[in-house]
């Protein structure tokens, strides 16, 4: 079995165990799971294939108003619902990264900031359908088996087997062609052309499967909230969080979005709670700080200075 795919089985026994030893910070448990995994899912955009996006919180608003309005207004299942926001995303995603791949640098991701403003926009104008700026609420799910799936307990497994397929997919990546194709391009798009790689086909199969795997934590996250409003949901802020996520825990690697997810979460909880008003002033010191520290994320750091300790030692 794949190292990675050990660790990963490791690490989800352990935290299959959270709600038993820690339920009083169930919801903070949801949060690092939701963000492990729209993180790893935007790592394939932004950190495999170089594509910084500051736009995907119109995934996950998507996956959101799809569960909740399939629920509300034609009674739904939530899982049918989360097949048809996965399909849509993947859609968007392509039709998206037609537009906008032809840019280059900050330019793609301006661009991307503007998609997702769209979206919010449509949300709030279109209220027939995603009940404007009042929102949609989820009044009532199905129960599987009996299984509520409000309880937060219930929403803690899901996030958990949700952040756990979105890792487990990044690993088979890396071993594989499209793994090599991805970085090939992000290293440099005119030598992965040489090698008769097509840089446009390889990060658009990139930005859909992002799309694809951010909508379903989008899914969740609605029936998590059990309300969903546009300008919270659309917020260039999640979007922002997400990226730097991926960053500080370290782009284009396998573990870093979930290491920069347990940094951010946690430490953001932890500020809250002891700072008060100033916590957002000691959270953006301590992103500046990791991010001085170590430019490539936690995780990057740690594989950069293994790699030379590894040639070191055969020299």
């Amino acid at each position: 079995m794949n190292k990675h795919m050990l660790f990963l089985a490791v690490v989800v026994v352990i935290a299959a165990l959270y709600p038993l030893t820690l339920s009083a910070y169930i919801t903070v448990g949801i949060s690092v799971l939701l963000f492990a995994g729209w993180a790893t899912s935007w790592n394939l955009l932004g950190g495999w294939a170089g594509q910084l996006s500051l736009g995907h919180a119109s995934f996950v608003g998507l996956g959101a108003y799809i569960v909740a309005i399939g629920a509300s207004q034609f009674g739904l299942a939530p899982w049918w619902s989360m097949l048809i926001a996965m399909a849509v995303a993947g859609v968007l995603a392509v039709i998206w990264g037609k537009l906008t791949f032809g840019l280059h640098g900050p330019y793609f991701s301006l661009s991307t900031i503007a998609i997702a403003e769209i979206m919010r926009l449509v949300a709030i104008n279109e209220g027939w359908l995603t009940g404007g700026a009042s929102g949609v609420f989820i009044e009532t799910l199905p129960e599987p088996f009996g299984i509520d799936l409000f309880d937060k307990t219930t929403q803690y497994y899901m996030a958990l087997v949700y952040a756990a397929i979105t890792i487990a997919i990044t690993i088979l990546i890396s071993t594989r062609r499209f793994g090599y194709q991805l970085k090939a391009v992000r290293d440099n798009e005119e030598a992965a052309m040489a090698a008769g790689i097509d840089p446009t086909v390889v990060k658009l199969k990139a930005f859909a499967l992002s799309g694809v795997l951010t909508a379903l934590g989008g899914g969740i996250y609605g029936i998590f909230l059990s309300f969903i409003e546009p300008h919270i949901i659309f917020n260039l802020l999640l979007s922002i969080q997400i990226a730097l996520t991926v960053i500080i825990g370290g782009r284009g690697t396998i573990w870093g979005p979930a290491a920069g997810a347990v940094l951010l979460v946690v430490s953001g909880e932890v500020f809250r709670t002891a700072f008060a008003q100033a916590n957002l002033l000691v959270y953006g010191v301590l992103i500046l700080v990791v991010i001085l520290v170590l430019p490539r994320g936690i995780v990057g750091e740690y594989m950069h200075k293994l790699v030379r300790r590894k040639y070191a030692n055969r020299a």
